[in-house]
C-alpha cells in the first residue's frame, strides 16, 4: 500500500518556518469596487503598468483551471517552468544532504538547478529506445531522495514514456515526483492531470510557450495537491508574474480554437516532414516523436548542422547528449518554413 503523503516530511525544516513577505496587494486588493490606492507607494499617474500585478493572479488561474478542468487552489503559475523547478528545488531539497532523480537524455536545466541549489543529481540512464528503465530508477532511490524530475514528451526526443512506468515510480516513491508536460498539447497521449486526485505527490508543470505561442511572455504552470501550491506561493517572489504577462495569457487563453487549429497544422506539418525526409541518403533515423519536433539521425551530427547553418537554417545538434550521437533537433515550422528546409536538405551532399 501506498504511504500516506505528509507534507511536512518532505518540506525543508527552514521553509516550514518562514514567514512569508506579504506585499501591498497580498493585504488588499479590490474586488472591483473603486478604490483609493495610497498603500504600495506606486507613481499614481495612469501608464497602464503603473499598478503592481496582482500577486495571486486569481483571474487568469480561474481561467487556467477551467481550461484543464482543476481547481484555482491546485493551480500555481510562475515566470516560466524555470521558476518553478527552481522553486521546487528550494522548498523541497536541503542543500548539500538530499538528492534529486532524473532519467537522460531530458531538459538541461534539470541538472542546471540541482547544481546551482547544492543538490546531488542522481543520473539514471533511459534505455537506448529512450524508455524508462524502471527496475534502475527503483533500485536508485535512496532515503535521501527528494524528488523524481521527468520530461513527457521528452526533450530532446519527443518520445513518450510509457504510462505503466511512471505509474510504477508514484506507487512505489512517496516523495515528489514531477512530471513536466510542455510538449503535452501535441501529444496524442492524456496529461497526467486527471491523476491528481490519486497521487499528492505528483505535480504536473505545463507552459504557455509552445503550443499557446506565448514564450516570448515566460508564463509556466504548476499543478499539484493545494498542500504544495501553498508552499510554493509562501516562497515565490511577491510579484513573479508581472502585469503584461497575465494580460496576454488571458487573451490567448481566450483563442481555443485558433490554437486547436494551430496544433492540427504543426502536426500535420510534422507528418509531412517525416515522409519527405525518408529518402534523405545521409539522415539514418527519424525517431517518432510526440511534441512539435523531431530528433533525426544523420550520418555526421556536426559536419551535417555546420551545412544547414551555412545556408541559413538553425536546427538544435542534440549529438553531445546520451544516446543522441549524431542527432539533430529540428522544430517544426510554418508550412513555408518546411518548404524551405526541405529544400536546403535535399542540396545537401
Amino acid at each position: 500500500m501506498k504511504p500516506v503523503f505528509d507534507i511536512k516530511k518532505w518540506v525543508r525544516p527552514s521553509i516550514t518556518a518562514l514567514r512569508p513577505y506579504a506585499s501591498a496587494r497580498d493585504e488588499f486588493m479590490s474586488q472591483g469596487e473603486e478604490m483609493l490606492f495610497l498603500d504600495a507607494n506606486e507613481n499614481p499617474f495612469q501608464t497602464a503598468v503603473n499598478r503592481y500585478p496582482d500577486p495571486n493572479q486569481s483571474r487568469l488561474k480561474e481561467l487556467i483551471a477551467k481550461m484543464r478542468e482543476t481547481t484555482k487552489e491546485q493551480v500555481f503559475l510562475g515566470n516560466g517552468s524555470d521558476e518553478i523547478l527552481d522553486l521546487l528545488f528550494r522548498a523541497f531539497c536541503e542543500p548539500g544532504k538530499e538528492v534529486v532523480l532524473t532519467m537522460p537524455p531530458t531538459f538541461g536545466m534539470y541538472k542546471v538547478l540541482a547544481s546551482l541549489n547544492q543538490v546531488e543529481n542522481i543520473e539514471v540512464p533511459l534505455t537506448a529506445d529512450f524508455e524508462i528503465d524502471i527496475e534502475s530508477v527503483l533500485r536508485a532511490l535512496t532515503r535521501n531522495c527528494k524528488m523524481i524530475l521527468l520530461c513527457s514528451p521528452n526533450n530532446p526526443t519527443g518520445t513518450s514514456f510509457k504510462s505503466e512506468s511512471i505509474s510504477k515510480i508514484l506507487e512505489a516513491f512517496d516523495g515528489l515526483v514531477v512530471i513536466d508536460e510542455a510538449y503535452i498539447d501535441f501529444s496524442p497521449k492524456p496529461s497526467w492531470l486527471s491523476q491528481l486526485g490519486n497521487y499528492p505527490n505528483l505535480i504536473v508543470t505545463q507552459t504557455l510557450s509552445k503550443a499557446y505561442g506565448q514564450a516570448g511572455i515566460r508564463l509556466g504552470i504548476a499543478y499539484a495537491d493545494p498542500r504544495i501550491i501553498e508552499v510554493l506561493h509562501k516562497i515565490k517572489l511577491p510579484y513573479n508574474v508581472n502585469v503584461l504577462t497575465q494580460e496576454w495569457a488571458i487573451k490567448r487563453i481566450a483563442q481555443q480554437e485558433i490554437i486547436k487549429s494551430e496544433i492540427q497544422e504543426i502536426l500535420n506539418e510534422k507528418e509531412a516532414l517525416y515522409r519527405s525526409l525518408k529518402d534523405i541518403p545521409w539522415i539514418k533515423e527519424l525517431i517518432p516523436s510526440d511534441a512539435n519536433f523531431m530528433l533525426i539521425r544523420v550520418d555526421d551530427g556536426d559536419r551535417r548542422y555546420k551545412q544547414l547553418i551555412a545556408k541559413g537554417i538553425v536546427v538544435r545538434n542534440r549529438s553531445n547528449q546520451l544516446h543522441c550521437e549524431n542527432t539533430l533537433r529540428i522544430t517544426v515550422g510554418t508550412p513555408e518554413e518546411n518548404r524551405i528546409f526541405n529544400k536546403i536538405v535535399r542540396e545537401i551532399r
